[in-house]
């Protein structure tokens, strides 16, 4: 089976989708600080985005594995396990940095935000998942396994500044 990453870099439509609205570039895998994990499983960074964050791969193996994103300001969330379930998220609800309360109602809101600039979002994005194969579950579906990840999964993925030993915060606080 070829792997997403490489279907997203054949895929131009979906490619450009996924780095906006999605904030998700595969060019961006550097993450500016030195970090680990507080449990010293492996962190592969692999994509980031425009403001500096960075998406690691946790642990051993491929595209299966754990994903943790973490932002430029020392905040950072396990977020998908496994890829698909991240595009599904980047694709289903790109502004889900912003969704702290992880509500419908507050990614409606959102996304009435994206879509005034963006009125070809939905468009775009059902093509983007046409072409990575990608079913796309409801919204609400996709906010709930957010939640479930990032706040019952993170303290099992501590991301650590190394030089100076402090752990970052969580992105996610209920």
């Amino acid at each position: 089976m070829e792997s997403l990453i490489a279907a997203v870099r054949e895929q131009d439509e979906a490619a450009r989708f996924l780095v906006w609205p999605g904030d998700f570039d595969l060019d961006r895998g550097d993450h500016v600080e030195e970090v680990h994990l507080a449990s010293g499983a492996t962190l592969e960074g692999f994509a980031g985005d425009g403001a500096g964050g960075t998406y690691f791969f946790c642990g051993e193996g491929g595209e299966e594995r754990p994903i943790l994103y973490a932002d430029s300001e020392g905040g950072a969330a396990p977020v998908a396990i496994g890829l698909p379930e991240l595009l599904r998220l980047l694709l289903v609800v790109p502004w889900w940095r912003d969704c702290q309360a992880f509500t419908a109602e507050e990614s409606r809101e959102l996304a009435a935000e994206y879509l005034e600039d963006m009125p070809d979002l939905p468009a775009r994005r059902d093509r983007a998942a046409a072409a990575l194969g990608i079913d796309l579950p409801a919204q609400a579906d996709v906010l709930a396994r957010l939640r479930e990840v990032a706040v019952r999964m993170g303290e099992d993925f501590v991301l650590v500044l190394t030089p100076e030993g402090h752990p970052y915060e969580p992105l996610f606080t209920n």
